[in-house]
C-alpha cells in the first residue's frame, strides 16, 4: 500500500472517461470539490462493513437498490422518499417473513455516471457522443448538450448532499418507524394483489408490535423499532470525482472515499491492471465488482487479493450479474474458485443487466419473470455449493414506472410507452419490486428451516 496515492489511479490505463475538451475547467472543479465537505464519515462506512461482514457470514441479508441513473431533472424529495419507502417495504418483508435482519443500501446520492457499449449514438444517420450520465453530459440528443461539461460534477455533488439530508432525516424522523408500516404502501400499489399481501404482513407486524409493547418493548425505549440504518452507493466510473472525496481519516489515519457508504466497480472497469481496481484498493469503504459471464477464474482470484489482501469478511462484495438461465452454466466455478482459496466475500445477485431486451416497438425492457428466475438460479448455486446467498442488487424506483414487463401488475410491451421515465435502463416499479421480495423471503425462510 506504499506506493498507493488518492491520485495514483492517474498512472494507470482506463475506460469509460469522458473527453473534457477544457481540461484547465476541469482542474479548477476538481480543486474546488477537494474543498467541498465529505458527503459521508468514515464511522458511517466501518458500521456498514460490519454489517456486510454479518451478510457474509449469514447472518443478515443484503438489499441495495435504487435508481439505474440519477437525473437532475427528476430530482425531487417525493421521489427520493418514494423509493425509500419502498426498500422499507422490501427489508420488512424479507425481514419478518424471511427471520433474518437486513442491510439497506441505496443507489442514490451519487449514482450519476454511466458506463456505455460504445463512444457514440447514432440516430437518423447523425452521430454524437454518447449520454454518460448527468454528472457528465445531457440526456437530449443534440451537438450541445452532449459535450461533457465540468460544472455538472459541482451539481451532482450539490444534489447529492441534498439527497443525503433528506434520507437521514427520513430513517431518523419518524418514517422509517414499525409502527408506520401500513404508511408505507403507496398508493398504485393498492391496485392488485401485491398490495394485500403486504397489508396481511403489516397486519401481523402490528399485532406483534402491540405484544410487544405489552411486554415494555417500545419504540420509545429501543431505537430499532423506531429508526432504520440507510446507506449510499454508486459505481466508482469517474474517478477524478472519487479522488476529490478521497479524505483521510483523523481517528485511524486510513483513506476512506467520502462520497457514498459503498462503492463498487461495474463489469466493463474491473481489468486487474486497471485504474479502477488501482484506485479502489486503496480505500478502506466496503466495495464491489460486478461479476459478469466473461469473468475468468483467475480474475476473479486476483480482484480478490487486490482489493481484500487481509480477506476482511465485510469488505469485498461480488456482484453477480449473468442472466436468466445462464447462472446455472456460469455462476458455479466462480463460487467454487472463490471458496477453494478460502476467501471472504459477500456473494450478491444483480438480477437486472442481464436481462435486457428491445422489444419490437423499440423500448429497452427486462421481463419480471426473467429477474425471478435469476434470483432464483442464484439461491439455488449457493445452497448446492454449501455458500452464502447473501444480497439483491437492484434497479428499482418508487414511482408508478411502466419499464419492466410482466408481475403481479402485468405491464404489457403495449404498456411501456405509457409511464417509460428512466434516462438509462428499465427499472423495477414498487409492485414488482414488492412480488420479488416476497420470493426472497419465502427463499430465505426455507433456508433457515
Amino acid at each position: 500500500m506504499s506506493s498507493w496515492s488518492p491520485q495514483s489511479w492517474r498512472n494507470f490505463p482506463i475506460l469509460q472517461q469522458p473527453e473534457y475538451t477544457d481540461k484547465k475547467h476541469l482542474n479548477k472543479i476538481e480543486q474546488e470539490l477537494k474543498n467541498y465537505p465529505p458527503l459521508v464519515f468514515a464511522g458511517e462506512a466501518r458500521n456498514l462493513k460490519k454489517q456486510l461482514a454479518e451478510v457474509g457470514n449469514g447472518d443478515a441479508f443484503l438489499l441495495q437498490g435504487g435508481d439505474c441513473a440519477e437525473s437532475f431533472s427528476e430530482f425531487n424529495a417525493t421521489n427520493i422518499r418514494d423509493t425509500f419507502k419502498v426498500m422499507l417495504q422490501m427489508a420488512v418483508v424479507m425481514s419478518f417473513a424471511g427471520g433474518v435482519p437486513v442491510v439497506k443500501i441505496g443507489r442514490m446520492g451519487g449514482q450519476f455516471a454511466k458506463p456505455r457499449s460504445s463512444d457514440f449514438e447514432t440516430i437518423d444517420g447523425v452521430s454524437l457522443p454518447s449520454y454518460r450520465g448527468d454528472i457528465v453530459n445531457g440526456v437530449e440528443f443534440t451537438k450541445e448538450a452532449r459535450v461533457p461539461d465540468p460544472e455538472r460534477l459541482l451539481k451532482a455533488y450539490n444534489q447529492s448532499s441534498a439527497t443525503l439530508n433528506l434520507v437521514r432525516a427520513f430513517a431518523s424522523g419518524g418514517l422509517a418507524d414499525l409502527h408506520q408500516v401500513h404508511r408505507w404502501n403507496l398508493g398504485f400499489a393498492k391496485q392488485n394483489k401485491m398490495s394485500g399481501k403486504y397489508e396481511t404482513l403489516a397486519q401481523n407486524i402490528e399485532d406483534s408490535l402491540r405484544f410487544m409493547e405489552a411486554c415494555g418493548v417500545t419504540s420509545k425505549t429501543y431505537r430499532t423499532l423506531r429508526e432504520t440504518d440507510f446507506y449510499t452507493s454508486h459505481e466508482a466510473l469517474l474517478l477524478n470525482y472519487e479522488e476529490a472525496f478521497t479524505r483521510q481519516d483523523s481517528l485511524t489515519g486510513e483513506w476512506y472515499d467520502t462520497s457514498a457508504h459503498m462503492l463498487w466497480i461495474g463489469d466493463r472497469t474491473r481489468q486487474i491492471d486497471g485504474a479502477h481496481i488501482e484506485y479502489m484498493r486503496g480505500i478502506n469503504n466496503p466495495v464491489g465488482v460486478k461479476c459478469g459471464p466473461s469473468m475468468s477464474n483467475d480474475d476473479l482470484l486476483k480482484i480478490c487479493e487486490r482489493l481484500n489482501p487481509e480477506n476482511e469478511m465485510g469488505r469485498l462484495n461480488l456482484i453477480v450479474r449473468m442472466g436468466a438461465n445462464k447462472v446455472l452454466d456460469d455462476m458455479p466455478r466462480l463460487v467454487q474458485a472463490v471458496k477453494a482459496e478460502g476467501f471472504n466475500v459477500v456473494w450478491s445477485c444483480d438480477p437486472m443487466h442481464g436481462n435486457v431486451y428491445k422489444t419490437a416497438n423499440g423500448f429497452k425492457s427486462r421481463p419480471v419473470e426473467g429477474i425471478l428466475t435469476e434470483m432464483k438460479e442464484f439461491f439455488q448455486v449457493h445452497k448446492a455449493e454449501g455458500t452464502v446467498a447473501g444480497g439483491v442488487h437492484l434497479e428499482m424506483t418508487g414511482q408508478n414506472v411502466t419499464e419492466c414487463t410482466g408481475g403481479t401488475f402485468e405491464v404489457s410491451e403495449e404498456d411501456l410507452s405509457s409511464r417509460y421515465h428512466t434516462h438509462c435502463d428499465p427499472r423495477l416499479n414498487a409492485d414488482q419490486s414488492l412480488e420479488l421480495a416476497f420470493m426472497i423471503a419465502d427463499t430465505l425462510k426455507e433456508a433457515r428451516k
